[in-house]
C-alpha cells in the first residue's frame, strides 16, 4: 500500500479535512506515514487565515525540498486554504510542487496522486454542492469527535478570506450527520464537536441548528455536544433555549467580537452593533447561569484609532471573557479590506496586541481563581503535558483541568474539587468517578 503523511496547520476545521482526506485515502489504498521519511506522499494542508500562517508553510516548503531532492519519487503537494488562496505565488516560489488542490477537490485526491508527473496539477475549483457527507473521516482515537456539518462563508466580513477560500455556505443532510454522531458513540466517543465557519447558520431542509442539537441530544452514549464557531447574528433564541435544556450541551460559547467599536465593527461588516453584542450577551447568561464565554479580537484593523481600541479593551474587559485569541490584523489578498491603507503601524499593532493580552490574562487568572473550592466534573483525554503522573481534561466549560491520575483512566468522567488556578489551567482533586468507564475505550 501507497503511504501518506499529512501536516494539518491552521484550525479546527483544517484538523477535520485532514480526517476527510485521510478516511478517503484510505479507501483508495493509502495507508497513513507516520514521518515524512516514511511517506511516498507528503501533503501539507494549510491555512490563508493569516500572513504567519502561510509564512510557517513556506518555510516547512522549503525543508521539504532538500528530502525531495533526496528522494525524487516522493510526491509533494499543498491542500486547503492556502492551496486555493496562493495557488499561482505557491508555483512560481515552490516549483517542485507536484499538485495543488482546494479545499472542495479532496474527493479527486486519489485521481490526483495516480496523475501527478511532469508539470505541477491544480484543482482548485470551488464546488457550492460538495459537502463530502458520504465520506468518513479517519480519526485519531480519543474521546472528542469533532463533526464538520457545514462548509463555506457567506458573511463575507471585510478582513476575511474564508468566503473566497472555501466557498459559500452549505450543510450536511441532518440525517448524515446524525447517523456520524451514532458511530462515534458506538465507537466509544463521549463528545463531539460540532464544525462550521458559521457553525450555527447550519440548516437542512426544515432542521436548523438549534433542531439538530436536539436531536444529537438523544442519541445514546455521547456525554457532551459543542459547537465552534457560531456568528452572533445567528445565535437564535430557539438556540440559546435548546442550550439552556439540553444537558448535553456544554456552558461555554466561542463568540467572535473582533473590535469593541461600533465604527469598526462597521468597517468589518460584522452585521452587528455593540450593543446588541452586549444584549446576546445578557441574554446568554440569563438563559445559562454559569457559561464560559471565550472570542476572537483583531487590533490595528485599517482605520482603528486609540479611542477605537480603548473601546475594544473597556468591553473585553465589561463582558470578562474566560479566554481569547488576540490577532494583530494582517491583510489578505482578495477581501475587501486588503485595498484599503493601512493606517495602524506594525509597531503600534504589536504594543496595542500586548495591551489586550495583558487585559485578558489578568482576567482568565481571576476568573480561574474564583473557581478555587469548587466541584466540576472532568472528562479525562490523557497524560498532563507537565506533570508526571497526572491526567488532564476538559470541564463543561472548556477549561483544562490536571490533577494526579490515581487510578483514572482515560474517558472516566470524574468529579474533581479545584485546589489552584493559573490564567489557562485549573488543578485540582479527584473526588469521585461520576460515571462508568466505556469498557471498550482504547486510548
Amino acid at each position: 500500500m501507497p503511504s501518506i503523511y499529512i501536516e494539518t496547520y491552521g484550525c479546527q476545521m483544517n484538523v477535520a479535512d485532514t480526517e476527510l482526506l485521510l478516511g478517503h485515502l484510505g479507501q483508495h489504498g493509502y495507508r497513513r506515514a507516520g514521518s515524512p521519511a516514511d511517506a511516498d506522499v507528503i501533503l501539507l494542508n494549510t491555512c490563508a487565515i493569516r500572513e504567519h500562517a502561510e509564512d510557517r508553510v513556506f518555510g516547512r516548503l522549503g525543508e521539504l525540498a532538500r528530502h525531495k531532492v533526496r528522494h525524487p519519487a516522493v510526491q509533494l503537494g499543498i491542500a486547503g486554504c492556502m492551496a486555493q488562496h496562493v495557488r499561482e505565488r505557491l508555483l512560481e516560489k515552490i516549483p517542485f510542487v507536484d499538485f495543488v488542490v482546494g479545499p472542495d477537490e479532496y474527493r479527486h485526491l486519489p485521481e490526483v496522486l495516480g496523475s501527478a508527473i511532469g508539470d505541477p496539477l491544480v484543482a482548485v475549483q470551488l464546488d457550492r454542492t460538495e459537502t463530502y457527507a458520504d465520506i468518513v473521516p479517519q480519526r485519531e482515537r480519543g474521546v472528542r469527535a469533532w463533526v464538520t456539518v457545514m462548509r463555506g462563508c457567506d458573511k463575507f466580513c471585510t478582513f476575511c478570506i474564508v468566503p473566497y477560500v472555501r466557498g459559500r455556505e452549505r450543510s450536511l443532510p441532518a440525517d448524515a450527520v446524525l447517523e456520524q454522531v451514532r458511530m462515534l458513540a458506538a465507537d466509544s466517543y463521549r463528545e463531539v464537536v460540532y464544525l462550521g465557519q458559521t457553525v450555527n447558520a447550519y440548516r437542512s431542509g426544515t432542521v436548523d441548528f438549534a433542531a439538530l442539537l436536539r436531536q444529537t441530544q438523544a442519541i445514546d452514549g455521547i456525554e457532551r455536544i459543542r459547537f465552534t464557531s457560531p456568528h452572533p447574528i445567528d445565535m437564535t433564541e430557539s438556540l440559546i433555549a435548546v442550550m439552556a435544556s439540553c444537558s448535553k450541551v456544554c456552558p461555554q460559547l466561542h463568540l467572535p467580537l473582533q473590535s469593541g467599536s461600533d465604527r469598526m465593527l462597521a468597517k468589518m461588516e460584522r452585521g452587528h452593533t455593540v450593543a446588541e453584542y452586549r444584549s446576546l450577551v445578557d441574554r446568554l447568561r440569563r438563559a445559562i447561569p454559569g457559561i464560559a464565554l471565550t472570542t476572537d479580537i483583531i487590533v490595528g484593523f485599517p482605520g482603528e484609532e486609540e479611542a477605537d481600541f480603548a473601546a475594544t479593551c473597556a468591553l473585553v474587559r465589561e463582558i470578562g471573557y474566560d479566554s481569547a485569541f488576540m490577532f494583530k490584523y494582517s491583510a489578505r489578498s482578495g477581501t475587501k479590506a486588503a485595498k484599503w491603507p493601512e493606517t495602524v503601524a506594525e509597531e503600534e499593532k504589536g504594543r496595542r496586541l500586548q495591551a489586550i493580552i495583558a487585559v485578558q490574562e489578568a482576567q482568565s487568572a481571576a476568573i480561574n481563581r474564583a473557581l478555587i473550592g469548587s466541584t466540576t466534573a472532568v472528562l479525562i483525554e490523557g497524560p498532563a503535558r507537565r506533570r508526571d503522573g497526572w491526567h488532564a481534561g476538559k470541564s463543561p466549560q472548556f477549561k483544562t483541568v490536571v490533577f494526579p491520575a490515581n487510578g483514572t483512566r482515560i474517558g472516566d468522567l470524574v468529579q474533581a474539587r479545584i485546589t489552584g488556578a493559573t490564567a489557562h489551567t485549573l488543578i485540582a482533586e479527584v473526588e469521585e468517578s461520576k460515571s462508568s468507564r466505556f469498557e471498550q475505550f482504547k486510548s
